[in-house]
């Protein structure tokens, strides 16, 4: 069975995704389609909307066939450990392709754009440090040093966040030997940091929770953006838990945690650099807020995803140490759900697998998995009681989900 691999949040999973989904499936000529998906903290630093199983199920029924789990190591990372964890388990998986959406739609830009960094990169290092220097964030400086190699047309531009996704799982592929097929499209219409609806039926994930937080907004009122079965997965996570997870429902753990936690302790949490510690301290005595709070330690130098992800390994005391040890490659494949065809696929696949596959938690200890355990409950906090209940048990009982045929659109 031919598969296509698709790198995921699905925060939620919306017109777009289900746009890049079918196109992938078409231009791979793919009989299964393979998720890697985000757990419950993501690649920005932020809670998920709502929990990975329920995610894991707004994916099946849209047609996703095997979801796996990314974990917290690679989930929660700037973009070339988030793209090396990934396609990691894609190749694992024995994905025959790789799919991804970029604002080029060029797969052979992307190759091209690769050798030509590797040719120029003494060149690119020295820049990339300069414009660091000049107090440049990482993302912002790399454009640049990119830039001043007067890259030509056929290359891609690194300024644009798919593309810089893109280009880093074109270089994991290569580096980690993957025989994986590589293919993109171009995103359709909405652009990934889009704040607004620019369009009657795509927009961005960003905008669809900027209108679901907003004062006056509802879970109807971002409908038209996204397929049934995700609607009525939000409906009925807010009717279960009463609400979704967003920053300000960790703003008290966060706080606590930084006013009892001592500056060289601090420090010792991933991405805390150069004196970062004494801001978030002096930051969270002023604030009341979570967005106060971000507000107050923004500056040039690093931007929001960056600090966000600063904030969610404090509030998962995320040290370096664990950190630089589990973020190498995927030790394992968590499968959190599954179509038939999917079940098909893994029993045809089993004994080719390239990682152990996980259906629960029990019985296994990997450091990645312990990792992840304690991601998620940090993250059931972010519920009332019957919710933390309900997301606490689901982490070590809940069973793939699986889907059967009868129950897809």
């Amino acid at each position: 069975m031919n598969s296509v691999g698709v790198v995921v949040e699905y925060n939620p999973f919306h017109n777009g995704h289900a746009f890049h989904l079918a196109s992938a499936k078409e231009v791979a000529g793919a009989d299964v389609a393979i998720a890697v998906m985000s757990g419950n903290f993501l690649q920005r630093g932020e809670p998920a909307l709502v929990s990975k199983w329920t995610r894991t199920e707004m994916a099946l029924k849209a047609g996703v066939d095997i979801v796996f789990e990314l974990p917290y190591a690679f989930a929660v990372q700037q973009a070339d450990t988030f793209a090396r964890g990934a396609v990691s388990i894609l190749d694992a998986a024995g994905c025959t392709s790789l799919c991804f959406g970029s604002e080029s739609g060029n797969i052979d830009d992307f190759l091209h754009t690769l050798v030509f960094l590797q040719e120029h990169k003494p060149r690119y290092q020295e820049r990339l440090k300069l414009h660091l220097t000049n107090g440049n964030s990482y993302p912002k400086a790399s454009s640049l040093a990119f830039l001043d190699l007067s890259p030509n047309r056929e290359l891609v531009d690194l300024s644009m966040p798919n593309n810089i996704l893109g280009y880093q799982y074109v270089k994991a592929a290569k580096e980690l030997k993957s025989k994986m097929e590589l293919y993109t499209i171009t995103r359709k219409n909405a652009g990934y940091h889009d704040k607004y609806f620019t369009s009657e039926s795509i927009a961005s994930a960003t905008s669809i929770r900027k209108a679901l937080f907003s004062d006056n907004g509802s879970v109807n009122s971002i409908k038209d953006y996204m397929p049934q079965t995700t609607f009525d997965g939000l409906l009925k996570y807010k009717d279960t838990y009463g609400n979704f997870h967003r920053w300000e429902n960790y703003w008290p753990f966060l706080k606590f945690r930084l006013l009892q936690t001592a500056p060289d302790e601090l420090k010792m949490i991933y991405e805390m650099e150069e004196g970062l510690e004494n801001r978030f301290l002096s930051a969270a005595n002023q604030s009341d807020s979570f967005e106060e709070f971000m507000n107050r330690v923004k500056t040039k130098r690093y931007t929001w995803t960056r600090l966000q992800r600063a904030c969610a390994h404090i509030l998962t005391n995320t040290t370096k140490d664990e950190m630089y040890t589990n973020q190498e490659e995927a030790s394992y494949l968590r499968l959190l759900g599954m179509t038939e065809k999917g079940r098909e696929y893994l029993s045809q696949n089993k004994n080719s697998l390239g990682l152990p596959l996980l259906s629960r938690t029990a019985g296994n200890s990997f450091p990645q998995l312990l990792q992840d355990i304690r991601a998620s409950r940090i993250y059931a906090l972010g519920l009332k009681d019957k919710g933390q209940k309900d997301l606490l048990k689901m982490e070590f009982t809940q069973p793939p989900i699986m889907l059967k045929t009868s129950e897809l659109k």
